[in-house]
């Protein structure tokens, strides 16, 4: 497993490109959201690995009427991904400004379905000739994302089983998955063959792993023991030092997955 970490939520005092150092200096990739605003010249000088990045600014992947704002926005955004060797592009299953739903909807319909199922397969045909893989990344409605349609884990995955393409897969975020759902490990087995990546967070408080009631030494060993050899990213807060936040990280899901289960 690679182990990445989102530098918009760690080393909080420091300038963007130092977040973005210190995190490689201590040997893991990094995660970004919105590179528009960033100096990717000076990202790129750091030398880090970029493992993935927000894959479009506008439109709603469920949406008839906005669906097509998030396959040209992607489209904008995959020259600043091929620039940062990011081979992942993070989209979500309806448009979020500033973390809250645009336009927000409690209940799901058929045509969500199909237009998202759609839009995804559209996502993947995109990314295909530039070996960037797109993926739809699960949310909670309770208390971080109220209003997005189709967010839960079995949404999303049941959206990327159905666009079927090799390069539309799920970000499995394990952090909103048990807020809204739980039986994580068996989650992580069922979506397996889908996942493109897995972001951690503890429950609750959204900090690293250990700080909460998730077992995650529990899933480093299932994922150990399923075989997974993909990126295992922590979207997290530091829940007081962010250097003991790394670390606390990098124990979860290199000391523990090697345990036996």
């Amino acid at each position: 497993m690679r182990l990445a970490v989102c530098a918009e939520m760690v080393y909080t005092d420091l300038p963007f490109v130092e977040r973005v150092r210190r995190i490689h200096e201590a040997g893991f990739d990094v995660e970004l959201w919105d590179s528009r605003s960033k100096d990717i010249q000076a990202l790129k000088a750091t030398g880090a690995v970029f493992s993935s990045m927000t894959g479009y600014t506008s439109g709603s992947l469920v949406d008839p009427d906005t669906c097509d704002d998030v396959v040209r926005t992607a489209e904008s955004l995959i020259p600043t991904a091929l620039e940062l060797g990011v081979s992942r592009m993070v989209v979500h299953p309806a448009e979020l400004v500033d973390g809250h739903a645009a336009r927000p909807a409690y209940r799901s319909t058929g045509r969500m379905w199909a237009t998202g199922a759609r839009t995804l397969e559209r996502l993947g045909n995109l990314g295909e000739p530039h070996g960037v893989t797109f993926c739809l990344e699960n949310l909670n409605t309770i208390l971080d994302h109220p209003g997005i349609p189709l967010a839960r884990a079995k949404d999303t995955l049941a959206l990327v089983e159905a666009a079927a393409h090799p390069y539309a897969k799920l970000m499995l975020d394990l952090y909103h998955a048990q807020m809204g759902e739980g039986n994580l490990i068996e989650l992580v087995r069922s979506a397996l063959p889908y996942i493109g990546e897995i972001q951690v967070a503890d429950v609750p408080g959204r900090c690293e792993p250990g700080t909460g009631e998730i077992n995650y030494a529990a899933v480093a060993r299932a994922l150990a023991g399923l075989g997974y050899q993909g990126t295992v990213g922590m979207e997290a807060w530091a829940k007081d030092d962010s250097d003991a936040a790394l670390e606390a990280f990098r124990t979860a899901f290199t000391v523990y997955a090697e345990e036996k289960l």
